[in-house]
């Protein structure tokens, strides 16, 4: 099953400026994103559920210590017009940045 993924304003406005600085983070995020849009569980993106004031939330790796924050919501498929899961990309940052 592949997920439809959802990039929040602040997912992208912190991904161009995270690419800003920082270039060669590209193709890790790219990969990291195709991986979550076809398995979120994947042992390589270490899932996690998160606790306390992200209750609701999932972390994944995209990199040594960049780490992206999501939620898997339900919308409604606009071809279906059933209800399928999705992931909506909420931030992405170093663990310091985004915890």
């Amino acid at each position: 099953m592949n997920y439809q993924l959802i990039k929040s304003s602040g997912f992208e406005h912190t991904t161009k400026k995270l690419l800003k600085k920082n270039p060669l983070l590209a193709d890790n995020i790219k990969e990291t994103l195709i991986q979550l849009s076809q398995n979120p569980f994947d042992n390589k993106l270490k899932t996690h559920k998160l606790k306390g004031k992200f209750e609701g939330t999932w972390a994944c790796s995209a990199g040594y210590d960049l780490r992206i924050i999501f939620r898997i919501v339900t919308i409604m498929d606009e071809n279906t017009q059933k209800p399928a899961e999705s992931i909506l990309l909420d931030t992405i940052g170093t663990h310091d940045d985004v915890y």
